[in-house]
């Protein structure tokens, strides 16, 4: 739920959710039925759109569950923009249960092309959240052929070394299926050559290794140094400064992958995003030297976060890189904390208010309370990151849940402290500092 509300907070015009059981983030998914009521409640007095998730590939035993969900639904009156599905029983089950409701086709199905696309509409598909696999040219040939058809394309998140996530890795490892939103994520793992025992020898810089199918005639090269390789780790998506083009070839819907990622994350994310699209859509109220110098500004923010190195995927025609040393890139700032009031109603809605939100807003006070999450001491200099702006402040004093002040505060405790900062500050925000070096 709070990751729901700092994404609407942000910028999101829909958010997408569901129970662990049936989405493909089972173990990060903390969602409950009642949890569903509640965002439904959000997201219609926002006037934002939601959509729920049943993305997993069932085996028998699951389809009693998901008739149960879906009867569960209508008897709430729970009304989804659209259910994300990619299994065809799954499918069916949700025309049986909920003929009225829309139905997302997942990108696990893989559609790729027009006659796929054409299948899934006569199917009752009503938008299609294509692979990511698929190139600007197939994308813009397919809303051609079929333009009837909503297209929706990520353009934000992990790639996955697998095709579209149809993955067999983590099952055949650790006995936890992709296909059932449960993977453990080898891909992500270090790797090493367990066969020398010299080589964790601190002294030793690293060597490659060749990898040659039995034939020889396929051959990757690996850099392995003393800490292993992280030889599946695929670099991140990033399609920022490339909407223009996703747009004119049909795209209506821009899907940033998040669930598994942390607040700050979204809120920095999602509002970069709202920003260059805002501007692209901006009816030519900005022209190109606007829209260029936003994205510039959202591509320096992008990089503050954790990555693994941001790249277009396989939307222009390339072949994504690796990262190979190391599990991600190094970053400077750190995530610190996240205000506990997030008011989706009564506070700025949108970016679209600009800088006006973080000015206006309840700046009558300059104590917030703030669910830590890593270190933060009394003196610190943080940046405040608000929906219309970011601005450095400085921490005068900490007080814990008792009211005693305290030099310090460390995240993993699960607990908030007041945080008296040297000015006002809005109540929604997130809070990052640069990392000691």
């Amino acid at each position: 739920m709070e990751k729901m509300k700092v994404a609407l907070h942000f910028g999101a015009d829909a958010v997408y959710f569901g129970l662990p059981d049936f989405s493909l983030r089972a173990r990060s998914n903390q969602f409950t039925k009642e949890d569903i009521i509640e965002a439904q409640k959000i997201c219609r007095k926002m006037n934002r759109k939601f959509y729920l998730t049943m993305n997993i590939y069932a085996h028998n035993v699951h389809l009693n569950k998901i008739k149960e969900q879906l009867k569960w639904l209508e008897q709430n009156g729970i009304r989804p923009n659209g259910i994300i599905a990619s299994d065809p029983g799954i499918i069916r089950l949700i025309k049986k249960y909920l003929p009225q409701t829309d139905i997302h086709l997942s990108t696990q199905a893989n559609a790729t092309n027009i006659e796929a696309v054409k299948f899934w509409q006569e199917v009752g598909i009503t938008r299609v959240v294509l692979a990511r696999e698929t190139v600007l040219n197939e994308i813009k040939e397919i809303h051609q052929a079929v333009p009837t058809m909503e297209l929706e394309s990520f353009v934000h998140g992990a790639m996955c070394m697998s095709y579209s996530g149809r993955c067999i890795l983590s099952k055949w490892m650790t006995g936890r299926s992709a296909n059932l939103g449960d993977c453990a994520q080898p891909c992500r793992w270090r790797w090493s050559d367990n066969k020398d025992e010299n080589f964790q020898d601190n002294t030793q810089e690293g060597k490659e290794l060749e990898l040659v199918d039995d034939q020889k005639r396929f051959g990757m090269k690996v850099e392995e140094d003393r800490h292993g390789t992280y030889m599946f780790n695929s670099y991140d998506l990033s399609l920022l400064e490339h909407l223009d083009k996703l747009i004119k070839a049909g795209v209506v819907s821009f899907k940033i992958e998040g669930r598994a990622k942390s607040v700050y994350y979204l809120a920095v994310t999602v509002r970069a995003y709202r920003r260059v699209l805002d501007a692209l859509l901006a009816d030519n109220k900005n022209n190109k030297k606007d829209v260029d110098k936003i994205i510039s500004e959202e591509k320096k923010e992008l990089r503050k976060l954790s990555h693994r190195g941001y790249w277009t995927g396989f939307v222009l025609g390339d072949e994504p890189p690796h990262l190979l040393d190391k599990a991600y890139l190094p970053v400077e700032w750190e995530f610190v904390g996240i205000s506990t009031e997030i008011d989706l109603i009564d506070d700025c809605d949108t970016i679209r208010e600009e800088t006006q939100c973080s000015k206006n807003v309840n700046k009558n006070n300059r104590a917030r309370e703030v669910f830590v999450h890593n270190k933060l001491a009394v003196g610190d200099e943080v940046e405040v990151i608000t929906v219309g702006e970011n601005f450095i402040t400085k921490i005068e004093q900490i007080k814990d849940e008792e009211g005693r002040s305290v030099l310090s505060a460390h995240g993993g405790l699960g607990k908030k402290f007041a945080v008296i900062f040297n000015q006002q500050i809005p109540k929604t925000f997130i809070l990052r500092k640069k990392k000691c070096n």
